[in-house]
Formats: structure tokens, C-alpha cells, sequence
């Protein structure tokens, strides 16, 4: 089953936030080698810290940061925190809006932005955040596209719980001044489709796009042997078939089910397989990296169309709103 925005969303923080003055309470030591400081007077354990993946580090960070400031509304990649919205690893930035600033400015690691549009701000579990609508679109302004394109899908997508309608996006950013992102809000809205139905399939699209291959349908359905059978990707000039696995609706943490699924995945493939369509498979990493996916694609015959848009491509291994990696000492 797809995910859904809502179970994505992280309304409290993951790991157990403690301040000095629970501390004292509770006669706690806050040892630097046990506990690590994220903000003034807010603590985290630091090896349960450090096990965490990079977005669920950065949902930490948020939430640390609005425990110490409620009444400041978060935007951007913070505001997707609590939306629910697509993650990309870790975020360089706290980001927090304020329509009273004249300009914006960063203190630290927290970003805040003023601008010329108002924006609808809103609480989800006690945190101040702007609009769902609003953040989508303020996000596919400065996103690299691939993620713009992956935030946009989710927000019109009914199978991920999506809110929101193509027109809405397009009606409202088209009433704004703001004119950073204008072209990358076009292209945006000339791609997002709400068949798609995770983060690995919008990004698939766009390395499909990138790399030269024909235009795929999405959740093209079969019905062969007495069974129905629902595609990622239909390829129609040779009847192929792609799908972007994502480990997560194998549901690995239960062996029992998994083993179920799995078996029920290999039957349908088969299944496919055996009344004429060729079979690509990928990985959301693959995508990422390219290469595996356009290796499946042309081991499965798929046409390509045109050049790959190299320019474009490059754009899924810089995503300069991430917390740089850590620099090599000789």
C-alpha cells in the first residue's frame, strides 16, 4: 500500500526532547557524551540521535526548534515536517516565516523568510505552520525538480491522501508576485500527475523523461489468467512494463507477510511476463542514480526518443538545501 501523508507526518518529535530544566527535575546529568545539545537548553540522547536517518534527524531539529519557539511559524522543508509531505535526506536549514520582516535573514542554522505573498499559517499538533497549500507551492518553487515534481504529485494524489487539486496549484501560484521559481513552478505543473503513487514513481518519471525513453502510462491495468494486474509504468511502443519498487509494501519487519507479498509479487510478474510484456524493475536509489534504471529500461527493449538531457540529470545528485557532507581532512 502507498504511503499516505498523514502516516508520513511527524506532529511530535521522534526521539524524546529534554530541556535543562527537566533535567534538574528529574536529576538527569546531561553529559555530552550521553546527551547532545540541539538547541539552548534542549537535549537529545545522543546515540539514539545518531542512529536516526537524515530526514527523521531533521524532524528532530524542527520540532526541538518549535519547542523553544511555539509561536513561530515554520515554512518550507520544516513546514513538510508535520504535512507529511516528501523528505530528501537532511535539511541545512530550520526555515520559519514572518510576514513582519523586511527581508529575510538567517541566524545560525534557522532560515526566516519574509515575502510580498501572505501566507495562511496554521497549527498541526500544537505546531505553527504555514498552509499545506501554501508550503506545497513554496516548496516546487526551490526544490531541484525531481523533488518539486515529487512534492507536487503527493499533494494532488487521492491513493497518497492528497489534499489538493492540479488547478488549485497552478490557480494559486499564478495570483502570486513572486516570480523566483516561475519557470520551475511550469514545468512542474506541465508533469504532476496524481496517478502517481510514491515518491520513487515521480522521481522515476523524471529520469525517464531526462534519460530519452518514451513517455510511460501510469497504473496501467491487465487482465490476464483470471486476475487483475496494476503497473507502475506501461511503455507502449514495445508493451513493456517498469515498476519502481519500494521495499516498504513488501512489509519486511513481518518475515510472514513479506514472504505472502513477495510470492504474490513473483506470481504477477510471471504472470506478465508470460503474456508479452517485457520487464523492467528498479530501486528508488537506482533512479537516483540513473544508471540502473536506464540499464532495466533498455534491457527491456524500451524506445528511446530523443538525447538524454544531461543538465537535467545532474540535477538528482545536488540538492544544495541539504546539510553539507562533511569535509575530508588530509
Amino acid at each position: 500500500m502507498p504511503l499516505l501523508l498523514k502516516d508520513r507526518a511527524v506532529v511530535v518529535s521522534p526521539l524524546a526532547l529534554v530541556t535543562t530544566a527537566e533535567a534538574r527535575m528529574l536529576h538527569i546529568a546531561l553529559t555530552p557524551t550521553v546527551w547532545r545539545r540541539l538547541r539552548r537548553g534542549i537535549y537529545v540522547n545522543r546515540a539514539a540521535y545518531e542512529k536516526l536517518l537524515p530526514w527523521t534527524k531533521y524532524s528532530v531539529r524542527v520540532h526541538a526548534f518549535a519547542r523553544l519557539h511555539p509561536d513561530a511559524a515554520l515554512c518550507l522543508e520544516s513546514a513538510a515536517v508535520p504535512h507529511g509531505l516528501p523528505h530528501f535526506g537532511q535539511t541545512e536549514y530550520i526555515h520559519v516565516y514572518d510576514p513582519h520582516r523586511s527581508r529575510s535573514r538567517k541566524f545560525g542554522d534557522v532560515f526566516v523568510h519574509t515575502s510580498i505573498e501572505q501566507r495562511e499559517v496554521g497549527r498541526i499538533g500544537g505546531v505553527l505552520t504555514t498552509s499545506f497549500l501554501d508550503t506545497v507551492i513554496d516548496l516546487c518553487r526551490v526544490l531541484p525538480p525531481a523533488h518539486a515534481l515529487t512534492i507536487a504529485d503527493s499533494a494532488i494524489s487521492p491513493v497518497q491522501g492528497g489534499l489538493l487539486t492540479l488547478d488549485q496549484l497552478r490557480a494559486e501560484s499564478e495570483t502570486q508576485e513572486n516570480r523566483r521559481g516561475r519557470s520551475l513552478l511550469r514545468w512542474v505543473w506541465a508533469r504532476a500527475d496524481g496517478l502517481s503513487e510514491s515518491p520513487s514513481e515521480s522521481v522515476s518519471r523524471a529520469v525517464i523523461e531526462w534519460s530519452g525513453f518514451e513517455q510511460p502510462e501510469l497504473q496501467r491495468k491487465f487482465h490476464y489468467e483470471g486476475e487483475l494486474d496494476r503497473t507502475d509504468f506501461f511503455f507502449p511502443s514495445n508493451g513493456a512494463i517498469g515498476e519502481a519498487d519500494g521495499w516498504e509494501k513488501y512489509q519486511l519487519k513481518d518475515p510472514k507477510k513479506a514472504a505472502v507479498l513477495l510470492a504474490d509479487e513473483k506470481r504477477r510478474e510471471d504472470r506478465l511476463r508470460r503474456n508479452g510484456h517485457p520487464f523492467a524493475r528498479w530501486e528508488f536509489a537506482g533512479a537516483r542514480k540513473v544508471k540502473p534504471l536506464v540499464e532495466a529500461l533498455l534491457a527491456a527493449k524500451v524506445r528511446r526518443i530523443a538525447p538524454p538531457q544531461m543538465r537535467m540529470l545532474k540535477t538528482l545528485s545536488i540538492n544544495p538545501r541539504a546539510v553539507p557532507p562533511p569535509t575530508s581532512r588530509p
